[in-house]
């Protein structure tokens, strides 16, 4: 069976090979809607932005729950800080911050039932840590996915994220910066697929 398809359907991870995304570090996410759909609200003021008027993002019902939910995140998972954070229509960016330093008494999520099944250990190697940056994203996406579709049941996300690992000060200084201007540079984003600004 393992040899059945010869890696044919297998998909490369987008994660740095080797590097423990569950370690104390700040990374800068991108997250994208399937087929770059603008979900998420609209830019406020475009027509102005040439001109360098304050320009906005005005959400709409989903996008204000994709907000509600990346705070959540930072509420219920105690090792993680939500830095600077931007939702776009069809995307988000945010800067996550894993500390693992500070955290709760990790034996109150361990169960005491001697009858529970022991884990696969094959899908123990291959999941991430339930503290990893991964398991963060996958666990927002969902709860996202699942509260927008009652909105509109077409709602998905891309199936991946990209990620950044911010080295120093300077770095995560500068990806703030980009992240609080991207709504006024919206007109020339990659991800805007609006012919007036073409």
């Amino acid at each position: 069976m393992t040899k059945k398809y010869q890696n044919k359907y297998r998909i490369e991870s987008a994660r740095k090979k080797g590097y423990d995304y569950s370690q104390n570090g700040a990374y800068f996410i991108t997250i994208v809607t399937k087929n770059r759909e603008c979900f998420f609200g609209n830019i406020d003021n475009r027509g102005d932005v040439l001109q360098n008027v304050c320009t906005t993002m005005q959400l709409s019902e989903i996008g204000k729950i994709v907000w509600d939910e990346w705070f959540v995140s930072e509420k219920i998972r105690n090792h993680i800080f939500m830095d600077e954070f931007v939702i776009m229509p069809n995307h988000i960016h945010g800067i996550v911050i894993i500390n693992n330093d500070d955290c709760r008494d990790v034996l109150q999520n361990v169960s005491t039932d001697k009858s529970e099944k022991p884990k696969n250990k094959f899908f123990s190697k291959i999941s991430p840590s339930s503290k990893s940056l991964s398991m963060m994203v996958r666990q927002f996406k969902s709860a996202v996915t699942i509260k927008s579709r009652e909105i509109n049941p077409n709602f998905a996300w891309q199936p991946r994220f990209h990620d950044r690992i911010i080295r120093n000060e300077n770095e995560l200084n500068r990806i703030r910066h980009y992240i609080r201007e991207n709504p006024a540079k919206w007109y020339r984003d990659r991800n805007n697929g609006d012919d007036l600004w073409l």
